[in-house]
């Protein structure tokens, strides 16, 4: 995985950054984090619903200890960057993470075809506590609520 930090000169829309590499083992090492996959950035049920919920919630999710709050899809890592600022996410808040060949999805068996899937995974120093992959279209299993129930 790989992801454009958030810098003061990135957070233009327009502006694009530099990818780094994401090694989510070794900066989920010590924390508590949440690991959001949708199929693509800037798609109607990931833009409208999906992100939305998780902005909503920082607060509390941050409470309840999350440390980190990390979305993944299939797109490069600019585009995931630009959909973050788009969404009005700003800071390290929640990380926008590209994965562009689904290696990560397809590695746990969790794809739409060949792009990521729709699932969150909680990660509390490094051990899965939850992981719950979408049975369909909508937004259920792996929302913003459903994830806070289970905190």
């Amino acid at each position: 995985m790989a992801y454009v930090p958030y810098t003061p000169e990135t957070s233009e829309v327009t502006a694009c950054g530099i990818p780094v590499p994401f090694d989510a083992s070794k900066e989920f090492k010590n924390k508590k984090a949440v690991l959001v996959a949708v199929p693509g950035a800037f798609t109607p049920t990931c833009t409208a619903s999906h992100l939305p919920g998780y902005i909503a919630k920082l607060p509390e999710l941050k409470a309840k200890g999350v440390d980190v709050v990390a979305f993944v899809a299939f797109n490069d890592p600019w585009v995931m960057a630009a959909w973050g600022k788009a969404s009005g996410v700003k800071g390290d808040d929640i990380l926008f993470l590209s994965d562009p060949d689904a290696k990560f999805s397809k590695s746990i068996g969790w794809t739409r075809g060949e792009r990521t899937g729709r699932y969150a995974i909680v990660v509390d120093h490094n051990k899965v506590v939850y992981a719950e992959n979408e049975p369909g279209s909508d937004v259920t299993v792996s929302g913003a609520d459903a994830v806070l129930s289970k905190l």
